[in-house]
């Protein structure tokens, strides 16, 4: 099937992918009556005088999709009218797996200022804030401010949701090539927002040697051009002493994580790596090395950001359930201790683990479930 042409033709058929639809009927003047003036005024001033406003309205099962485009996946910076499309995809997949009513909302800005200022402003409307395709380092500070100065869950999807898939992938992998956290040692390959939140997650769980690389070289102490959130993971969790690049450290390593680019890991590089090596390359259309070749290299477990292979690391799998779980349960903040409880319960719906299914499937109903009661 042509995806490209076939997503051309839904989306002008349909208008895009998003409708509104009332929970209530509005059938006479009493439905009237009750749903709008005069009824309307008790669950106002119910409010005004101190109820829960998430009791009254919609906010309680609901989010708000926001992005700049600046970060699309695959795309880069098109722009927040460019990127609409994706949003109310993302709002799609919110409905369909989670059953929650999210709203897709571009934001004609890419100060970092005026975009925390208006999602403040905006936030009252909704029980939750998913953070979505804002560049690096920009995201890192808008959701650390967006986190300490709202009293709603924000949560960072492209951050986040990839390194709680890959934490869950890499138990089940690291139990079918019996490695541990204490001894293996993980290089991570593309220092973005995907790329600092999966060091910072693995270091929580018990990983103590990443080495963390850019286009530039390794992120280290031995670079001048470094932004802050690199310094601060640097600081934190990885090996700062190191000079070089990828072929420099990829030698012996047990486990290469790819948020980058295409084609940057060769056959030869991941030949070198340790026996029943574990290659997570996840750049998008691209790999960073294609499963054939890592396989044919001597990998034991391969995973990738595509449908057509196995393992596919897919956020789909997290975000629908990271925010049923705190929106049923009232929880404000999505805690580091909530993301690694979510990878071990995305882990464990796999009850076998083998090379071809460390993950598991995007449609696996059981997943949302799971990654829901993790964070409850």
């Amino acid at each position: 099937m042509d995806y490209y042409k076939k997503s051309l033709e839904l989306h002008k058929k349909n208008k895009g992918k998003l409708e509104l639809c009332s929970k209530v009927k509005i059938e006479n003047k009493d439905d009237l009556s009750v749903a709008y003036s005069p009824g309307v005024a008790a669950p106002c001033l119910a409010i005004k005088d101190g109820a829960n406003p998430k009791e009254y309205s919609s906010a309680k099962n609901t989010v708000a999709v926001i992005s700049d485009g600046s970060a699309v996946l695959g795309l880069g910076n098109i722009g927040p009218v460019a990127g609409l499309p994706v949003m109310e995809g993302k709002a799609v997949l919110f409905k369909e797996f989670a059953g929650l009513d999210a709203f897709p909302i571009v934001l004609d800005t890419q100060d970092t200022e005026e975009i925390i200022q208006t999602i403040k402003n905006i936030a009252p409307t909704f029980g939750a804030i998913n953070l979505e395709d804002i560049s690096a380092p920009r995201c890192f500070d808008i959701e650390e401010r967006l986190i300490n100065e709202l009293n709603i869950p924000v949560f960072h999807d492209d951050q986040h949701g990839t390194a709680i898939v890959v934490l869950a992938g890499l138990i089940n992998a690291m139990q079918i090539t019996n490695k541990n956290p204490d001894t293996s040692k993980v290089i991570i390959n593309g220092s973005g927002a995907a790329g600092i939140a999966i060091t910072r997650l693995l270091y929580r769980y018990g990983f103590k040697n990443i080495t963390l690389i850019d286009s530039g070289g390794i992120v280290s102490k031995c670079r001048a051009d470094l932004n802050t959130a690199q310094k601060k993971v640097m600081e934190c969790c990885t090996m700062a002493n190191i000079c070089g690049n990828l072929k420099d450290v990829i030698m012996g390593a047990d486990i290469f994580i790819g948020v980058s680019v295409g084609n940057v890991l060769t056959e030869e590089m991941a030949a070198s790596m340790a026996k029943n090596s574990i290659i997570f390359a996840l750049a998008n259309p691209e790999p960073e090395i294609s499963p054939e070749k890592a396989l044919a290299a001597g990998a034991a477990i391969v995973a990738t950001g595509r449908s057509d292979y196995p393992n596919q690391v897919n956020n789909v799998l997290v975000f629908p359930g990271i925010f049923k779980g705190a929106l049923e349960h009232g929880v404000t903040k999505i805690t580091p201790e909530m993301k690694i409880s979510a990878a071990k319960a995305l882990a464990s719906v796999v009850k076998s683990p083998t090379q071809d299914m460390i993950i598991p499937e995007p449609f696996n109903k059981e997943a949302t479930e799971a990654v829901a009661n993790a964070v409850r």
